[in-house]
């Protein structure tokens, strides 16, 4: 599958125009390693090292739609690997909104780095720390996405949401999760949704930065 395929997939799947529109101007391939980049537009998981993969195209679009992004908003991602996903956001986002990514693994955080840079995503900034405790010295933030497979959301995360913000991680065992969809609604937080049959590497629980 080439990109002009998997454009006209998700857009058959009825995903929004930010969001088929950002998939068309981030390069997927620059995100991916090289023995792995003939097949950067197939509608899959691709491993990246380290034990993580860049998620499933489909996938992605999924998160995307949940997390009702706007222009202007502040984004943070937590276990966000190869930059691939940050890079969609700060597309959405655009220059007035502002993106953070937390990865655990040094050498990804590093790669990720180099790849936004290429593609010119100024807005947005990766640090190399363990997302349990989330990003405390630039909470709130209007969304927060989960990119690997948690058993129960971090209070830490929640705690760092806007009110009417929303969070959106897979939760569930090691091979089954569900994508939740929480909202913080006046102090409290509502699970608006749940989207049934996805498995993510699992996400690296407690222990400090």
């Amino acid at each position: 599958m080439n990109k002009a395929e998997l454009l006209q997939r998700l857009k058959t799947m009825g995903f929004s125009k930010k969001i088929i529109n950002a998939f068309s101007n981030v390069k997927r391939e620059d995100f991916v390693s090289g023995e792995f980049k003939e097949q950067a537009y197939e509608d899959t998981a691709l491993p990246i090292g380290h034990g993580q993969t860049i998620s499933q195209p489909y996938t992605i679009a999924v998160m995307l739609s949940e997390l009702d992004l706007k222009p202007g908003q502040k984004v943070l991602e937590v276990g966000s690997g190869s930059g691939y996903f940050l890079a969609l956001i700060s597309e959405i986002v655009e220059e007035d909104g502002s993106v953070f990514g937390l990865e655990v693994v040094k050498e990804l955080a590093k790669k990720s780095k180099e790849s936004l840079s290429s593609g010119n995503h100024k807005n947005v900034k990766v640090y190399s720390r363990n997302g349990f405790n989330g990003l405390p010295e630039e909470a709130p933030f209007d969304r927060i996405l989960v990119s690997a497979a948690v058993r129960n959301i971090p209070q830490a995360l929640l705690k760092q949401l806007k009110d009417k913000g929303i969070l959106v991680a897979p939760k569930g065992p090691r091979f089954q999760q569900d994508i939740v969809v929480i909202q913080k609604q006046g102090g409290k937080f509502i699970t608006k949704s749940e989207i049934k049959g996805f498995i993510f590497v699992p996400f690296v629980e407690g222990g400090k930065d």
